[in-house]
């Protein structure tokens, strides 16, 4: 795994002291696995990030993709970053091309490139300032997620040492880094593992445990200081699916989907036509509350709102139920405030669409918008204050409580001059059709880059977000303007 292009650290960490070295039954692989793996970055036992990497056959080799968030202190060393990459490589796994975003400390930059010949020749984009620069070197170049595949593509030998040139995004340089093998040992979790060791940290160790089939499972820096840990996508899913839809520090970057062109005017905007690549075929393509939504290829989907929706994405595919109306964890529908305020809010509404309006405007003034989620609709009720989970949720609360059939909503909507971010909101049941209504905003219906990806409240609803989230990209078809 690539941790080095995510960790950003360790030149102000100490030495850490040798394990025992067993001998090494490890046989080497003849190709890297081919799997998609995730895993938790910790310091000091404390979550401060995580990395996705996944690896493909590509022509005559392999494609390797990374992508990840961290956002750490140690000592006077602080480090905020995310990045998306991608890899070329040749079956020895030796760069071909490559492309990454990154954003370290604010600063965005994409570089990307190839190799020809003896050199690397390179573009980036660093801020909006564009360079080109060449690097020539001798022999063959790794990206870094080659750097604990490479000893083990080779016949295992216990202290066997190999020196490769890693190709560094960040500081657009070759490291010269070095790999040995110590042996068969336990992983700290204790499984068992072949221990491999790289001074790709200046004055430190970076010890890495690899299972039989070449996969890490583990890396750690001084002793555990700075752990890097494979984790199941369920155990991580919920831990990055709130990060995303409260718009937090630590996965902002990560989660933002950049528009190469961002969109003109979005306040005027009445239709919008998107498609979106890298998409996961698993999840369902949601229609209805003015969206539709429809499989382009493999991978490939559109989604069309507001007035360039077509007439029939409105036929009603879910009618309301008793679910829409009732009670739910963190939506106390039959909380006496919640009772009484919807009550308030609507009794002199002519409808229940004027009804939804004055509950929403509500909503959007009561709350303060925070990055925190404010807890239940309850709890927020008399707080006061929560991200758009918690007006999603009060305003779901109060609508069911006036009588309106009404579900929570999850997905992406546009940030002006950024791209789109995750986002929640809710859809009433209103003159027949279901209707997109956001009360962090306070729009109803809810402006057409509001793109809806799933539907419920609870974590297993929200969690599939990790099928996308860091992956997806988007380009805009079509867009419809008020006159």
């Amino acid at each position: 795994m690539n941790k080095h292009r995510i960790i950003f650290i360790i030149s102000a960490l100490l030495f850490c002291f040798s394990l025992p070295v067993f001998a090494a039954p490890f046989a080497k692989i003849d190709a890297p696995p081919l799997t998609e793996r995730w895993f938790g970055i910790y310091v000091n036992g404390e979550r401060v990030g995580f990395y996705r990497q996944k690896i493909d056959k590509f022509d005559d080799g392999y494609r390797m993709e990374g992508n990840g968030n961290i956002r750490m202190k140690v000592m006077s060393f602080s480090k905020e970053a995310s990045m998306r990459e991608t890899y070329v490589v040749s079956k020895n796994l030796a760069l071909r091309s490559f492309d990454v975003d990154q954003t370290i400390n604010g600063s965005y930059s994409h570089v990307s490139g190839k190799v020809s010949g003896s050199a690397i020749h390179i573009k980036n984009n660093a801020n909006g300032k564009i360079s080109d620069k060449m690097i020539k070197f001798k022999g063959d170049v790794y990206p870094g997620p080659a750097l604990n595949l490479y000893p083990i593509m080779r016949p295992i030998s216990v202290g066997a040492s190999y020196k490769i040139q890693l190709f560094d995004p960040e500081e657009l340089k070759i490291k010269e880094v070095q790999i040995t093998v110590v042996g068969e040992d336990k992983s700290p979790e204790g499984q068992p593992a072949l221990k491999l060791r790289n001074n790709l940290y200046p004055f430190v160790n970076n010890d890495v445990w690899v299972d039989i089939n070449g996969n890490t499972i583990e890396e750690s820096v001084r002793e555990g200081l700075v752990t890097t840990k494979e984790e199941s996508p369920q155990a991580i899913s919920s831990f990055i699916s709130n990060l995303a839809l409260a718009k937090k520090d630590l996965i902002y970057d990560f989660s933002l989907v950049r528009l190469q062109t961002p969109i003109k005017d979005p306040k005027k905007l009445k239709g919008l036509k998107v498609e979106i690549s890298e998409w996961n075929d698993a999840l369902p393509l949601l229609n209805e509350g003015g969206q539709q939504a429809e499989k382009k290829q493999t991978g490939v989907v559109t989604f069309t709102t507001g007035s360039l929706a077509q007439t029939p994405q409105n036929a009603i595919t879910q009618k309301p139920t008793d679910d829409h109306l009732k009670p739910a964890e963190k939506i106390e529908v039959d909380a006496a405030e919640i009772r009484d305020q919807a009550l308030i809010l609507s009794k002199d509404s002519k409808n229940q669409l004027d009804a939804a309006k004055s509950l929403a405007s509500w909503t959007a003034d009561w709350l303060k918008d925070t990055v925190d989620d404010g807890g239940s609709a309850l709890e927020s009720f008399k707080t006061k204050s929560g991200n758009c989970q918690t007006h999603a949720r009060l305003y779901t609360a109060l609508a069911r409580s006036a009588g309106i059939p009404t579900r929570f909503v999850s997905g992406l909507v546009y940030l002006e001059g950024k791209g789109f971010l995750y986002h929640s909101w809710a859809e009433s049941f209103l003159e027949n059709r279901w209707v997109s209504v956001d009360p962090t905003y306070n729009q109803i219906p809810a402006d057409p880059t509001h793109i809806k990806l799933l539907v419920g409240h609870l974590p297993e609803n929200i969690e599939p977000i990790i099928a996308i989230i860091g992956r997806i990209k988007m380009i805009v078809l079509e867009t419809a303007y008020q006159e």
